[in-house]
């Protein structure tokens, strides 16, 4: 559907590319922020190395997994050594701050715009720096949820005394067998409300989310501005395929991309297109100055 080109050979070097966004971002009628797991990792918000020896050493050295996503897929023998390895990592990746105040400053960018923020996200990072609940839009989840494993129906549970309870009980990398979650409704275990299979449950909340992103991408065809912060290819038909097509439809829209090794766009919006190669912290500094 879209060809790729590369970005240092074909759109500019990174200082004109910073300024083309800057110009962009104060001219936009409009900015929707497409963000995925790179804007995080910018924030600080990373799965291995020191963050990870900090946080889950033990749990390493007993099951032999290097970085907390592999964590995540571990085949624990009991529940009560599921959860405690789950509540843990919701616990640091959801409940405690990003090391790099990366989002607060994305923020000031956008704060007196017209702004609306679609994100594969899920660890709630854009809410705890101050962005409108009421502009966001999690397309895959959210740590801070759980969902019947079933499920039996479409209803999710805020987790937070559940998980801090989980953390502060756990001995031997254990929870207490009566902390294990289970769902109100039916009995079955609770589950973390994340995309992976088609189980995942679409409250009330995320249609009502996804609701208002829509009318806001209804209500603006003019002078829009698609900021990609951070998107792969795990998932691109949610972000940046519907960025590019967007911004393909309206000859007044810019598409701009701030992708560390990943800064790309299709041939046929090369001109309305700002692609830069770089950590996005360090980009959202430069535009701040």
């Amino acid at each position: 559907m879209f060809g790729r080109i590369s970005t240092m050979k074909s759109i500019g070097n990174y200082s004109d590319e910073i300024k083309k966004l800057k110009k962009a971002i104060e001219e936009a009628d409009a900015i929707v922020i497409g963000a995925g797991a790179g804007l995080s990792t910018s924030a600080g918000f990373t799965y291995s190395g020191e963050r990870f020896e900090k946080h889950f050493s033990e749990f390493g050295k007993k099951y032999g997994f290097k970085d907390m996503y592999s964590g995540g897929f571990y085949p624990y023998d009991t529940p009560e050594e599921m959860w405690a390895y789950w509540s843990k990592f919701i616990f640091v990746n959801r409940y405690t701050d990003a090391p790099k105040p990366v989002y607060e400053h994305l923020l000031s960018l956008v704060k007196d715009k017209d702004y609306f923020v679609i994100t594969t996200n899920v660890d709630h990072c854009f809410q705890k720096a101050g962005f409108d609940k009421e502009r966001l839009f999690y397309t895959q989840g959210d740590y801070g949820l759980f969902q019947c494993s079933e499920p039996c129906s479409d209803v999710t549970y805020e987790n937070e005394e559940m998980v801090r309870n989980m953390v502060e009980q756990q001995k031997d990398m254990k929870i207490p067998k009566n902390l294990i979650p289970k769902c109100p409704k039916c009995g079955k275990p609770l589950t973390m409300n994340l995309r992976s299979d088609d189980k995942f449950v679409e409250d009330k909340g995320w249609h009502e989310a996804a609701a208002r992103y829509r009318e806001f991408l209804h209500n603006h065809d003019g002078k829009i501005l698609y900021l990609e912060l951070g998107v792969g290819y795990n998932t691109p038909g949610i972000i940046k395929y519907p960025f590019w097509q967007m911004t393909a439809d309206n000859p007044d829209a810019t598409y701009a991309c701030v992708n560390y090794g990943e800064a790309v766009c299709p041939e046929n919006i090369r001109e309305q297109a700002i692609c830069i190669d770089g950590d996005i912290g360090t980009v959202i500094d430069e535009l701040r100055k």
